[in-house]
C-alpha cells in the first residue's frame, strides 16, 4: 500500500513539472524524500519531494489541497500564484502556497540551466498532491 502511494504521489508530482520538451525517464524529474502521517493533525500526511527542472520546462497551473513550502536549491525558478506578481526565486529563496491557492506559473526561468526545488507538501489521507486548475 505504501509503495502505491509512493509511486502516486511520484506520478502527482511528475504532472505538477510537466515534461521537458526532450524525452526522459519522468521519474527524474521528482522524487519523493519522505512520506509521514502527521500524528499532531490526525487525517494529514506530510510529503517531501525534490522537483528537478529541465532549461525551459514549466508545470500546468494547478493547486494543491495542502499547504506547500518550497525552496530553490539550485538554479532559477519563476512562480506565480493566482491574484500576484510573478516572482523570481533563485537558489536559497523561498515561498509558501496557501491550500488549494491557483500555482498559474511555475517554470525553469532559464533555458539553459536546470533549476532543483525541495518541496513540502501537507495533504489529507487519500488526497492527490495537485489538481490542475482551470479558470
Amino acid at each position: 500500500m505504501l509503495k502505491r502511494a509512493i509511486f502516486a504521489a511520484i506520478g502527482a508530482a511528475v504532472f505538477a513539472v510537466g515534461l521537458p520538451s526532450q524525452a526522459h525517464d519522468a521519474a527524474d524529474n521528482a522524487t519523493v524524500l519522505q512520506k509521514h502521517a502527521l500524528p499532531e493533525a490526525p487525517g494529514h500526511t506530510g510529503i517531501m519531494l525534490t522537483v528537478n527542472y529541465a532549461p525551459g520546462q514549466s508545470s500546468p497551473a494547478h493547486v494543491h489541497p495542502g499547504s506547500v513550502f518550497a525552496y530553490v536549491m539550485e538554479g532559477e525558478v519563476e512562480s506565480q500564484l493566482e491574484g500576484e506578481a510573478p516572482v523570481k526565486y533563485k537558489a536559497g529563496q523561498f515561498w509558501y502556497e496557501s491550500p488549494k491557492h491557483p500555482h498559474v506559473v511555475s517554470r525553469n526561468a532559464s533555458k539553459t540551466k536546470p533549476a532543483k526545488l525541495l518541496v513540502v507538501l501537507m495533504v489529507g489521507d487519500g488526497e492527490e498532491i495537485l489538481q490542475p486548475y482551470k479558470k
